[in-house]
């Protein structure tokens, strides 16, 4: 623990020396334009790799970025940035390399965290089709991590927080990223999250 606040004192140092201001700004309020929800992998730091401040990102991780409907936590968070904080942009961020995704495809058992991964097992459900006609082992992988990607901001459209937030005079933005571990870089999926309107007979509330 001694590493962490010396650490701590010399990020305070380092930011009176750069921005005298910073720490009395931040005392009295936030209003961030981004909500990130990512993954907990220690190696992918939300504010870091997108180059943000602290103060303009609001975030959200827990294992492989998911948005469960029944995760009050995510709810709680997502109602806050949207109906408060006035978030104009909401991201699921994925990683290459992610151990929850690994995880889902194994048939090993881990624990209690087998019952998280059964959503990432419905992804490829959904798009088993597409998932068994990947050969290469590696990049089956990595596409699943896209396609878990994409299914999380499906998922946050079917929410009544984003579905309410859709009939703002300007709604907040859903966006679907991936994160390289081995270059740094974020990918944009450019998630359609109209194709949910097929199914608005279904998900769709007034």
């Amino acid at each position: 623990m001694q590493r962490i606040f010396e650490g701590n004192r010399k990020w305070v140092e380092q930011k009176n020396e750069s921005d005298p201001g910073f720490f009395e700004r931040s005392s009295k309020g936030q209003a961030p334009k981004y909500l990130f929800i990512g993954c907990s992998d220690s190696r992918v730091p939300a504010n870091e790799i997108a180059g943000t401040e602290p103060g303009e990102m609001f975030v959200h991780r827990n294992i492989a970025n998911m948005v469960v409907h029944t995760d009050v936590n995510l709810l709680s968070v997502l109602q806050y940035a949207v109906e408060v904080l006035k978030v104009k942009h909401i991201m699921v961020v994925g990683h290459y390399g992610c151990g929850g995704v690994a995880a889902a495809i194994s048939d090993k058992q881990f624990g209690m965290i087998d019952n998280w991964l059964t959503n990432i097992k419905d992804v490829i459900r959904l798009h088993e089709s597409e998932f068994n006609m990947i050969n290469d082992e590696q990049k089956r992988f990595r596409r699943l991590v896209e396609l878990n990607v994409i299914e999380q901001v499906i998922n946050l459209s079917k929410t009544s927080i984003i579905q309410n937030a859709m009939r703002y005079e300007e709604p907040p933005q859903l966006h679907g990223l991936v994160y390289d571990l081995h270059d740094g870089i974020l990918h944009n999926l450019n998630v359609q999250t109209n194709l949910i309107k097929r199914f608005e007979h279904i998900y769709g509330m007034q």
